[in-house]
Formats: structure tokens, C-alpha cells, sequence
């Protein structure tokens, strides 16, 4: 099959160990990124498989009704970014693994690299070293501080394990259910969502983006923490309820922002307002970015491809358009 792959930026996946599950292909890799339909239309002209680097690129109807040899889409986890309907009507078929995802152990350990560099003010301790001063004011200590996870998954649980070995007391919210399945573990959930995010040193955030859950955090929610608090986000922009961050940092509420994830990505703009805030940390969506975790989400999307072309598609979200 000719196999198309989108957005590796770096030219990184050629040279991971899963992607010798291709060699029976004509792969052509994109390291560039591209958003205007038409172009990427004439771009992906003899693509029959087409694969996603997570939500890197949008796929509506305006890009799959011009290309007719398009078969296949294969990617990990939830699709947002496609236009499932359109991918049917064209006769499209859309594979992902929705159940693969352990505990991204990528994401939690940057997560709590920024609890970090929070904490102790890294990024503006370095520039003040490199324009010949010395200490700015003092940072804090993790120890005894409150971590609260919003959100009771996989990456929550596993950066609660790095904070149990500094110190930190964890509490929870989320929803009811995850609220629940908290407390029948014995972990630590507030009375309120306000008490949640005035008691909590650090907030960080990990939860899903569906439409449910779009906007969960709120300007109130900000505003209910700590001046000395810092909140967190490597999930999902728009989680964050449209112009929240931008209040909270008017405010001083909370202190510090660390983001990984934004509105717009990527980001290019080298003065952006939010990037080069002084209180906000940012880095350009590296979460799940590791040479580990790729090889390991790749090896499951073209085992798709592999599966498809020999006749046995595996994970299929529209399976009515499969005719074998």
C-alpha cells in the first residue's frame, strides 16, 4: 500500500525499531505541517493509507471528498480531529486502538517535571543566571504541599506515585464516577470542587477532551486557588473554558501556569502573550513525545496497516464501510 504519515516533525519514526513493520509498503513521511485542504489534497493525491500523529492534523470532509484512493486512516486513542462521517461516506475506513493506552509514563514524568520547575522557579532562576545575576526569590518546597489530580486515570494515578516520593499529599476531583472509584480507594476527595482548587499548592489536569468534558475548568475554578498555587495542563487545550488562562493570569490567581498543550498548535509565534508570560512555563506539547512511547504507539498503527492489507482490519470505529 502506498502509506502516507503526517506531521513527524523531527523525521523521528523512520529510525525506531517499529517501523521495519512497514517494509512491505511505499511509505512517504511528511515533516512539515500543513492545514489548508487543497494543499494537503494535492499533497496525498496516491496516499491509500493515511497515518495520523495524534491530533496533529484535522481530517474533514473538505480533504477526504478530494482524495478517491484513500482507504484507510490508522491512529491511537480518540479522534476528535476526524470527520468520522465523512470518512464513511467516502468509503474510509478508520482503525485506532482505543484500549492500548497504559499509563503514559511519558506524560506523567513531564507532568511532574513542571511541578518542578514550578515549584522552584526554574525557567526564570536560569534566565537570571544567564543575564549575570544570581538568586531570584526563594522557591518552594513539594514536600507536605497538596498535588491535586483532576481526573482519577492512568497518567493521574501514575504521577501520584512520583508525588508520594516527595512528600506531597494528593487529593482528587472529576467526575462523580471518578469522585467515586477515589473514594473506594481510600484516596483523599474534597467536600467541593471549590475546596478542591482553594487547598490544592498544585493543580494538574488529566482528563479526556469530549464534549462533555470541553471548558471543564473554569475562570471560577482559577480564581478559587492560591496566589501561591500553580496549575497545570498536559491533557487538552480546551479543557480549559476560552479565556480562563488569560484571567487567571491577570488576577495572580493562581501564580504559576505550566502548559503543554494550547488553542492553536504548534505554536510559532515567538511573542505570543502566553508563551512568554513570565508565569507561565511552557513546552510545545512533548508529553506523550519520547523515542519509547512512539515506538510503542507506532507499532500498534501499522499493525493496523499490516492487518487491513491482509484482509483482517483490527480496531475499527466505522466498520460498516469494510466490505472484505
Amino acid at each position: 500500500m502506498k502509506v502516507h504519515i503526517l506531521d513527524d516533525w523531527h523525521d523521528t519514526l523512520r529510525h525506531l525499531p517499529s517501523f521495519r513493520k512497514l517494509a512491505g509498503h511505499e511509505v512517504t513521511i511528511w515533516t512539515d505541517h500543513l492545514e489548508e485542504p487543497d494543499a494537503l489534497a494535492q499533497r496525498l493525491q496516491d496516499a491509500e493509507a493515511l497515518v495520523l500523529f495524534r491530533e496533529r492534523t484535522a481530517i474533514g470532509a473538505a480533504l477526504l471528498d478530494r482524495l478517491p484512493r484513500l482507504r484507510l486512516i490508522s491512529q491511537r486513542s480518540l479522534y476528535p480531529h476526524i470527520d468520522v462521517a465523512a470518512c464513511s461516506r467516502n468509503g474510509v475506513l478508520l482503525c485506532s486502538n482505543l484500549g492500548a493506552d497504559g499509563p503514559s509514563v511519558a506524560t506523567a514524568e513531564l507532568t511532574f517535571g513542571l511541578i518542578i520547575a514550578c515549584a522552584r522557579d526554574l525557567l526564570n532562576q536560569n534566565a537570571s543566571l544567564r543575564a549575570g545575576l544570581w538568586q531570584r526569590a526563594p522557591g518552594q518546597t513539594l514536600a507536605g504541599r497538596m498535588l491535586g489530580l483532576y481526573g482519577y486515570g492512568r497518567i493521574a494515578r501514575q504521577v501520584a506515585h512520583y508525588a508520594s516520593a516527595f512528600g506531597m499529599r494528593v487529593q482528587y476531583w472529576g467526575s462523580d464516577d471518578g469522585r467515586a472509584r477515589a473514594a473506594a480507594a481510600g484516596e483523599r476527595v474534597p467536600q467541593s470542587r471549590e475546596a478542591f482548587f482553594a487547598s490544592s499548592d498544585v493543580v494538574s489536569l488529566h482528563v479526556r477532551l469530549t464534549p462533555d468534558t470541553r471548558g471543564i475548568v473554569t475562570s471560577a475554578d482559577l480564581a478559587a486557588m492560591k496566589p501561591t498555587a500553580s496549575f497545570l495542563n498536559t491533557s487538552r487545550a480546551a479543557l480549559v473554558a476560552p479565556g480562563a488562562l488569560q484571567a487567571a493570569l491577570e488576577s495572580g490567581r493562581p501564580g504559576r501556569l505550566a502548559l503543554d498543550v494550547f488553542d492553536r498548535e504548534p505554536v510559532t509565534d515567538p511573542l505570543d502573550p502566553l508563551v512568554n508570560h513570565p508565569h507561565v512555563i511552557a513546552t510545545p506539547h512533548i508529553g506523550f513525545v519520547t523515542e519509547e512511547n512512539l515506538d510503542l504507539q507506532f507499532s500498534d498503527i501499522y499493525d493496523q496497516i499490516n492487518a487491513f492489507a491482509s484482509g483482517n482490519p483490527l480496531h475499527m470505529i466505522n466498520p460498516e464501510v469494510w466490505v472484505g
